[in-house]
């Protein structure tokens, strides 16, 4: 009895010991403090198309969060409606606006508001041979009808470019449903969209630059604001109380974001080193991050010492394309490491492949530094900011 005594006594402080032990540096521990629901992360795979993803997972997080059933919203549905409006307004500018795949989150609110939106089941926008989105044909295709329709080799804008563009899009995407049926009552996609209850009129997009004024709204000079949406502007101390707020208050955040330094990781990590920044090129997840390597080229392995970011250094990072519009993500939650920092938990668009399954752990000055817009529901503002500008 003594010796089995003694036995579990030197279990207990050698569990005690391994349990206090420090963490190696290279290591991340993450504790959650608030995490709002979600739906489960997609794949945006070889697409530009983060801004549909990210939209609607929002969306889909605010059906959560209003007590209803959750609900797989088609992405392809509204590029398709956004690709045509946009090939219009292209034309209709000469040439002189932007027409590419990249889009902002005022897309997924105009085609809502516009056009209604459809279940992923009803389109999902694979119609190619593809299990995944692949879009690098259908771009070029577009891009190059386009471009031809702006010569106008016929000296007059024929009434057949239109239906010949969305021919294209139909092929790739599939035809836009126009009566669908879902639990048993047929839909269009208006009608389905007024069904879950959103008001588009309760979304607001908001950012922090000084070359214009606060607490007034602009459209943010972007290639991809090609709907040219305009954001309310507020001083970066009351944006960035904007994302706590809202977390902790059970909403979501759509995020606008330059993913294209080193310290955002395929890893899972988003952190602002005190470190050059590093040029990464490829596709979508690539272009941004880097596919995984041995050498662990793209890797951030645990807490660093973060950059200071005032106004200033968010502003010039702007001004001198160091921080541009690269992804859309969502924020949905809030986490702190070993030391007591804190990160925002992030759901991504490229599928469940990275170390946290898709999610990301993104630091606050990270987050401070790299916004370009967040979309939000209104309430998800503190009141004295609502009052200021006048929402």
């Amino acid at each position: 009895m003594r010796k089995t005594f003694f036995t579990l006594i030197s279990i207990f402080i050698v569990s005690v010991s391994f349990a206090q032990a420090p963490l190696p540096k290279d290591t991340f521990a993450f504790t959650t403090v608030k995490e709002n629901k979600i739906t489960p992360v997609k794949n945006q795979a070889s697409t530009s198309t983060c801004w549909s993803f990210s939209g609607l997972a929002f969306f889909e997080s605010e059906l959560l969060r209003m007590g209803k059933p959750a609900v797989d919203l088609s992405e392809m549905f509204v590029v398709h409606r956004s690709y045509t409006d946009k090939a219009e307004k292209y034309l209709r500018m000469n040439g002189t606006s932007n027409f590419a795949p990249g889009g902002s989150f005022y897309d997924d609110v105009y085609v809502l508001k516009n056009y209604g939106i459809v279940p992923d089941s009803v389109m999902n926008g694979l119609n190619y041979g593809e299990t995944k989105h692949v879009h690098g044909e259908l771009d070029a295709l577009t891009s190059a009808f386009m471009t031809t329709m702006v010569k106008n080799p016929n000296k007059t804008i024929s009434t057949a470019w239109k239906p010949a563009f969305e021919g294209i899009l139909n092929a790739y995407l599939g035809k836009l449903p126009t009566e669908f049926t879902v639990n048993g009552k047929k839909h269009t996609p208006v009608s389905y969209a007024n069904s879950l209850g959103l008001n588009m009129d309760d979304y607001v997009s908001i950012t922090s630059f000084t070359h214009h004024p606060f607490y007034t709204k602009f459209a943010i000079e972007i290639p991809d604001n090609w709907r040219w949406a305009e954001s309310y502007n507020i001083p970066l101390d009351e944006f960035g109380r904007i994302f706590d707020y809202a977390v902790e208050n059970g909403y979501t955040v759509a995020w606008g974001a330059d993913v294209s330094e080193k310290g955002f990781t395929r890893n899972g990590i988003g952190v602002l080193p005190e470190t050059k920044k590093e040029n990464l090129v490829g596709t979508d997840q690539a272009k941004w991050v880097g596919a995984p390597t041995p050498t662990g080229k793209y890797t951030v392995n645990g807490p660093v010492k973060e950059q200071n970011v005032t106004q200033e250094s968010r502003q010039l990072g702007f001004d001198n394309y160091q921080t541009t519009d690269d992804h859309g993500m969502l924020i949905y939650g809030i986490a702190k490491d070993q030391n007591g920092d804190r990160y925002y938990m992030v759901k991504n668009s490229w599928g469940e492949d990275s170390k946290y399954k898709g999610i990301w752990y993104v630091s606050k000055p990270f987050v401070m530094e790299k916004t370009i817009n967040i979309l939000v529901h209104k309430d998800a503002v503190p009141k004295e900011i609502r009052k200021k500008l006048g929402i």
